[in-house]
């Protein structure tokens, strides 16, 4: 049977974690190392730590910063941030991450994503997509080139995944940072035309947004503004997804 994730997200800028909305306002929140081990405490079920500048700035993420992390977790850790080669994933493995997350590379260069897939295998592999609503349409939003990306969504989705990618990291621009209700229509959407488990971000405010997230079809959810910036953690987001029979780790 499979078990649902709640998974927090740790947002840096080289060295510091931030909060974003609409991947635009920043609010400094202090260290990566501490942030990540206060997650360990709460014994969730995995980290992402993501680099949103890397890309833009032309950099990898720190090796030092992935070390540190690893070396506090007792769970599974996604890393990305400026992973454009296979040497940037194999180092990114070799300081503690179990997972990397593709962004940037994986549209502008979709055969990295075999590449990937081939020499670490499928499961290593997250593509993270950045998701914006035009004129009632989902498209895909470059960060790192603070641009829409003319590609239609639910096509990439499939594609990536018949390239090698293990997992779908969908991260909701339109919601970032608000707390104001995920997109389940965007969930739902995904789901509906690829196999392989989506990670859904984006808009979560109470903890049984985390499970209406899980019945539009996520395999797991991401968030980060609910666990920062209020009373509420990953156990409790468990606790309402156990109530609705939903079966988590």
């Amino acid at each position: 049977m499979l078990r649902h994730r709640v998974i927090p997200i740790v947002l840096i800028d080289g060295f510091s974690v931030l909060k974003t909305i609409n991947f635009k306002q920043r609010r400094n929140l202090g260290s990566p190392v501490t942030v990540s081990r206060t997650y360990n405490t709460r014994n969730v079920d995995e980290l992402i730590l993501l680099d949103i500048d890397a890309s833009k700035q032309g950099r990898s993420i720190d090796k030092f910063t992935i070390m540190d992390i690893s070396q506090e977790l007792f769970m599974p850790l996604t890393v990305g941030g400026g992973i454009r080669t296979v040497k940037d994933i194999e180092m990114v493995l070799k300081m503690g991450a179990d997972k990397v997350a593709i962004n940037t590379e994986a549209i502008l260069r979709n055969n990295f994503i075999v590449e990937g897939a081939n020499e670490f295998g499928r499961q290593c592999i997250v593509v993270s997509l950045d998701v914006i609503k035009v004129n009632e349409q989902y498209c895909l939003f470059s960060h790192s080139a603070n641009k829409i990306i003319e590609i239609n969504l639910l096509d990439f989705c499939m594609k990536v995944q018949e390239l090698g990618a293990g997992e779908l990291l969908i991260n909701n621009v339109d919601k970032d940072g608000l707390m104001s209700e995920p997109d389940f229509k965007l969930i739902n959407d995904i789901a509906g035309c690829v196999g392989i488990p989506i990670i859904a971000a984006g808009g979560v405010s109470v903890p049984n947004d985390c499970t209406r997230m899980i019945q539009a079809g996520a395999s797991a959810v991401a968030a980060s503004s609910l666990f920062h910036f209020t009373g509420y953690t990953p156990q409790d987001c468990k606790s309402d997804m156990r109530e609705n029979n939903i079966p988590v780790r």
